[in-house]
């Protein structure tokens, strides 16, 4: 299964939990740093868009590790939410198209 950690401590508002994401996932350049951006972007992890660093077989999950996600949780909880929220969005898309889901996220 392949693997995005996330630093739930150095993730305090927007700006840096797009700045985690943007290292992790290996966005594009050109990323916009919004949530809309952000889940574009993790829609197409089966495809060849380049939108991230993974290239996701069918079937195959990209698990997104947040550690340390206590401190996140205390410093940026509206975000914490909106992650989980648009994970769930994001499969459900995956599966609209007929796949199995492509994220799991873990909180550590």
């Amino acid at each position: 299964m392949a693997t995005a950690e996330l630093n739930g401590a150095a993730i305090k508002d927007f700006p840096s939990f797009h700045a985690e994401c943007a290292a992790a996932f290996g966005f594009p350049d050109g990323y916009a740093s919004t949530m809309d951006a952000w889940v574009d972007c993790l829609s197409y992890l089966r495809d060849e868009d380049g939108m991230t660093k993974f290239r996701l077989k069918g079937g195959e999950v990209l698990e997104i590790v947040v550690k340390d996600a206590a401190a996140m949780r205390a410093a940026a909880p509206d975000i914490l939410e909106e992650l989980t929220y648009c994970v769930g969005g994001i499969n459900e898309r995956y599966e609209d198209y007929g796949e199995k889901p492509a994220l799991k996220l873990t909180l550590r």
